[in-house]
């Protein structure tokens, strides 16, 4: 179920990410990859650090909301992934 994320001002570069600390429990992340759709919203850079996962996103269209997804791996070899709804708003 994707997650309602605070809303982002088209001209402002916000960082958005998801604490994956429980469900790890002991686990590590090896790979994080971020993807947005539909186009418009820019991520500039991502970062792991331990079971904090963060993406930043710049642009996008005033009045639209974008898919926002984090897709792990972890040491152990599970795959999963998490979603959030940005929208864009003139604040």
């Amino acid at each position: 179920m994707p997650i309602l994320a605070p809303s982002k001002d088209p001209s402002s570069i916000l960082d958005y990410g998801f604490d994956w600390t429980d469900w790890l429990a002991g686990d590590t992340i090896t790979t994080s990859a971020w993807s947005v759709s539909p186009a418009g919203l820019t991520a500039v850079t991502n970062s792991k650090n331990g079971g904090v996962t963060t993406v930043w996103l710049s642009g996008g269209t005033v009045g639209q909301t974008y898919q926002v997804v984090n897709s792990v791996i972890t040491a152990l070899g599970r795959i999963d992934q998490r979603t959030l709804l940005v929208a864009i708003q003139d604040r």
